[in-house]
């Protein structure tokens, strides 16, 4: 099963535009407004406080009433570092294969959503199709938050939503929810010879890391467990650790991040006060007999909420259809549909590729994942035509 031409060349053009996230996507943004507009679409910005980033959201059909949304996001990782065989803003195919980056995740989705444009724009839509593009999902799903509190607001919004992250187009209807901080941790200094009159910030970082490894051990021993993800329990990670500036010194700082991935069920505010919990009731009494300026302070970094959408809601019901399939999946990585089902908009993921392909060097999306894709909006668009 070959793609189309079209879909093949909007991916292209997708993928030249360099959209990292520490770049501005606006250049891809007025591409797609520019294509919308000749068709007919009109579409409304939400841009970031700099004025340098946007979402887009347009409407396809009757705006009178609820529709699906089909949502992606338009950045991507860096390519910094990567030893890529072809240039990664330059789509590749070779091999059954289209090489370059943003292919899986998630310009592959986007690309084949615009090239069904044409299609959608000339049929007389009984249920409209919306689109949902957004920036800055790659760095703390950050650009929707600001879409979702326009699109929250108005007198319609979608009554069902499919962000096409890469599922390998089967159905995921959840996934874990992520909260990750930073914990300060304010020492005093001295020589190392005189230790105990000082306050070892790098020790009391290692005892409250002890005390969240030993959080992850019990999750993996006690659950709560859900055996349709790969790993079937919370997870608790330390991936950051800043501190100390010369042997003899007794460290005045330490700082580490870590981060929750946490089962739906599960509330997030809870974990991080049990950790919070240890460190004052255990550490900060003995830190401050010290010295009072010593103690604990914590920022948070990023988090999102997991997805959990029931199985006979109408939109799972509805993308099986559309896939042709009966079961769905539950997928460990992140995505923006935890933020829009908090709006009521049910949510699922569906959409071509492997996340095992996502953020690697030589990322690749395999043709027949795409014709997959098209396939699903050709049975979407039937659906919502008169």
């Amino acid at each position: 099963m070959a793609p189309r031409p079209d879909s093949l060349a909007m991916i292209r053009r997708l993928v030249a535009f360099d959209t990292t996230s520490r770049n501005s996507n606006l250049d891809l943004i007025a591409f797609v407004q520019d294509y919308l507009d000749g068709f007919g679409i009109k579409s409304q910005l939400m841009k970031d406080e700099t004025g340098q980033k946007a979402n887009l959201y347009a409407t396809i059909g009757p705006d009178d009433r609820a529709g699906y949304a089909l949502s992606g996001h338009t950045d991507v990782v860096p390519v910094d570092g990567q030893d890529w065989a072809s240039d990664p803003w330059d789509v590749k195919e070779a091999d059954g294969r289209l090489y370059g980056r943003g292919t899986t995740d998630m310009k592959g989705f986007v690309g084949v959503v615009l090239a069904a444009v044409p299609e959608l724009a000339k049929r007389q839509l009984t249920t409209p199709v919306h689109l949902l593009f957004s920036y800055d999902e790659e760095v703390g799903c950050l650009g929707v938050r600001r879409a979702l509190e326009v699109i929250k607001e108005f007198p319609v919004k979608p009554k069902g939503c499919v962000i096409g992250e890469p599922t390998s187009m089967k159905v995921a209807i959840a996934h874990k929810g992520k909260k990750s901080l930073r914990c300060h941790v304010h020492g005093l200094e001295c020589h190392s010879s005189l230790a105990p009159k000082g306050v070892n910030a790098v020790e009391y970082a290692a005892e409250v890391i002890g005390y969240l490894k030993r959080m992850g051990r019990r999750f993996a021993k006690e659950g709560p467990f859900d055996p349709d993800y790969d790993v079937a329990h919370t997870t608790v990670h330390t991936g950051i650790v800043r501190g100390g500036t010369a042997l003899n010194i007794v460290p005045k700082d330490c700082s580490f991040d870590f981060e929750f991935r946490y089962l739906p069920v599960q509330n997030p505010d809870d974990l991080v006060a049990e950790v919070k919990r240890f460190a004052e009731e255990q550490l900060a009494a003995e830190m401050r007999a010290i010295s009072g300026e010593t103690g604990f302070s914590w920022e948070p970094i990023s988090a999102f909420p997991g997805l959990d959408t029931a199985e006979d809601a109408e939109i799972t019901v509805i993308a099986k259809a559309l896939t042709q399939a009966n079961d769905t999946i539950k997928i460990a990585f992140g995505t923006e549909g935890g933020l829009i089902q908090e709006i009521d908009i049910p949510t699922v993921i569906c959409g071509p590729g492997s996340i095992e392909q996502a953020h690697k060097p030589n990322e690749w999306v395999a043709l027949d994942q795409i014709a997959q894709c098209e396939a699903f909006l050709q049975r979407l668009t039937a659906k919502v035509s008169a």
